[in-house]
């Protein structure tokens, strides 16, 4: 329907009186929302429903996916206090890779064994990875998040701190929608915005979400087909190397430069030349033949533990920057493998 000048004349008004408002700054478009004041979060909206449509998404898809979307303070809240570096990595895979956990993963990694083959022929991903993933990212799909993705995202692009960021994850998500792999109430997700059963961010889900059933739908929700295949497919386009490991525990000698540890590719080089070096292996598994590069990371610095770790260490730090989580699914992958 066509707007009358007088309406469009009406419009300008309504956006001169909210625009200044929307240039606020973070904290004071936050404390007014959160004081239960919605102007601003309702102009900043509206904002992005205009985004959407210029970026070529239906106006039935905006208007399903803005029913009932709103400010979400927590989620602030939660991107504000993320904690601080406090736990060593002993704490966390202690918390993290309990021994119920790991049986639960060896019960699910034989009953899916099959379709799991299946998915490491097609993609050169070894099964006990993708049942590792499914695991930490959501206890094998009992805690997927219930966060409603879009409140959450258009909360965190309102804030402001990384709007860029979040106003375009929101755009993957309203693609996801209009593309129909998931209904506007099902899309749960983490505070953050990471959904389903192995929390792939909606950029994420566009990029590397793979049919699993070939059913028509990606569903990493509901439809462990999807989520198993996608995570295959997320680490084999990002560069997994099938019959590499992914590291191992080592002792550094006395003296060791800090230095060069990292995963810089100027601070690689072959394992045996890390050995020659002095470092030496904590286990009695020798190293692994065929691994063209290694480096040496320090997760708690020169004070605690060392590794010895290769090129698909690095693709698991494509999924989460964190060398903890990391260095948890090599090792959960490890015990699952026994």
């Amino acid at each position: 329907m066509k707007r009358t000048y007088a309406a469009m004349v009406v419009a300008g008004c309504l956006w001169a009186v909210v625009l200044p408002a929307v240039a606020a700054g973070p904290q004071e478009k936050v404390a007014a929302a959160e004081q239960g004041d919605p102007a601003l979060f309702t102009a900043y909206v509206e904002r992005l429903k205009q985004q959407a449509l210029a970026q070529g998404i239906s106006q039935r898809t905006v208007d399903i996916a803005f029913a009932d979307v709103h400010f979400v303070g927590r989620v602030v809240s939660q991107d504000k206090n993320q904690p601080e570096k406090k736990l060593t990595l002993d704490d966390y895979l202690t918390r993290v890779l309990s021994a119920k956990k790991l049986e639960r993963g060896r019960v699910l990694l034989e009953q899916h064994r099959a379709k799991l083959n299946a998915l490491s022929m097609k993609y050169g991903v070894p099964p006990q990875y993708i049942v590792t993933l499914w695991g930490l990212e959501s206890y094998y799909g009992r805690m997927p998040g219930k966060e409603d993705v879009i409140s959450a995202l258009a909360t965190l692009a309102f804030e402001g701190r990384r709007e860029a960021f979040f106003t375009g994850q929101l755009m993957a998500a309203l693609k996801i929608l209009q593309d129909g792999h998931i209904g506007r109430e099902q899309m749960k997700g983490s505070w953050a915005g990471a959904m389903g059963q192995n929390q792939f961010m909606p950029a994420s889900f566009l990029k590397y979400g793979a049919d699993g059933d070939e059913d028509g739908r990606i569903d990493i929700w509901n439809n462990v087909n999807d989520v198993f295949a996608s995570t295959a497919n997320y680490l084999a386009s990002e560069g997994w190397r099938n019959g590499e490991r992914w590291g191992q525990e080592v002792r550094l000698p006395a003296g060791f430069d800090e230095r060069l540890a990292g995963l810089r590719d100027d601070q690689s080089a072959d394992a045996e030349t890390w050995l020659r070096r002095g470092v030496t292996l904590a286990d009695a598994q020798a190293v692994p033949p065929g691994q063209a590069r290694a480096w040496i990371i320090l997760p708690d610095d020169a004070q605690g533990r060392a590794f010895m770790v290769y090129d698909n260490f690095r693709v698991l730090m494509h999924w989460n920057r964190s060398y903890y989580f990391a260095i948890s699914v090599g090792m959960m992958a490890d015990g699952l493998a026994r």
